[in-house]
């Protein structure tokens, strides 16, 4: 019975019968189906739990989304809330800068004018003081014209003579007015003198002493005292040039008196421009 049963291919194979292959291929199949079931199973259970976590982190995101939304939402709100008080500050600001621009504008145009108004009155008065200053400098020249009138009149007056030692004297001055002019024509130097009688007073180099005057007769005698000597000139008349040398290099000074009083007479010395200056004590 087994011989009959069993096969054997040319190949000394073993093939077994049509009946026995038929169940193996069943088993096969049947097999084959149960991993095809199992893994269909296991791909859809894995596909469901992609699915579920894929809704899962669907609704998260929609969660999220909303959430963003809402914070948005809420974010724009307050952002236009904000703006809205910021745009109402800044107008009030606006305004309240353009009312201070206004006032200082006003200010500045009231002290302008003020500045205006002084300054018009300024220009009035300093105009007053030209005006013046105008006439006063006429009057000036008026005055000035009449002094050099007076000047020419007193150069006029002035004259030369012969010194009491017989030497052409400069010109001579017969009033103080007179010898302002002589120092200010400059050609000698020129020291003004009133001796009181009795009393030496140093005038230039050389001191001076009046011993005796006579108003009436308008004569005098005074002493010079000069280089440790005393040269006197006696019984002299009022306007005469006085003459007398000094120094180391014998130098011609002139006196000439011009008024004489009971006790005093006035009068000036004449030194050359070279003559030694008097020291101050």
């Amino acid at each position: 019975m087994l011989l009959e049963d069993q096969s054997i291919s040319p190949d000394n194979t073993y093939v077994p019968p049509p009946s026995r292959r038929g169940e193996i291929l069943k088993y096969v199949l049947i097999g084959v189906a149960i991993i095809y079931v199992i893994a269909s199973l296991y791909l859809i259970y894995d596909m469901r739990t992609r699915l579920a976590a894929m809704e899962q982190r669907q609704q998260k995101v929609e969660t999220a989304q909303v959430e963003l939304g809402n914070r948005i939402h809420a974010t724009s709100s307050e952002f236009k809330q904000a703006l809205s008080s910021e745009v109402g500050t800044t107008k009030q600001e606006l305004a309240r800068r353009a009312a201070e621009l206004d006032r200082q504008q006003k200010a500045a145009a009231a002290k302008l004018t003020a500045a205006q108004s002084q300054q018009g009155q300024q220009l009035a008065a300093v105009s007053g003081e030209v005006s013046g200053v105008k006439t006063e400098v006429g009057t000036a020249k008026t005055d000035i014209q009449k002094t050099q009138t007076d000047l020419a009149a007193t150069n006029a007056k002035l004259e030369r003579a012969i010194g009491d030692l017989g030497v052409q004297s400069g010109l001579i001055a017969h009033t103080a007015a007179e010898l302002d002019i002589l120092k200010r024509k400059g050609d000698r130097n020129y020291y003004d003198f009133t001796l009181q009688k009795g009393a030496r007073t140093p005038v230039s180099t050389i001191s001076l002493q009046l011993k005796k005057v006579d108003p009436k007769k308008s004569k005098f005698t005074l002493n010079v005292i000069a280089d440790d000597r005393t040269i006197e000139k006696k019984d002299r008349t009022i306007g005469e040039p006085l003459q007398f040398y000094t120094g180391r290099d014998k130098m011609l000074y002139e006196l000439v008196v011009f008024t004489a009083a009971k006790n005093s007479i006035t009068g000036y010395l004449a030194t050359p421009k070279t003559a030694p200056t008097p020291v101050t004590p």
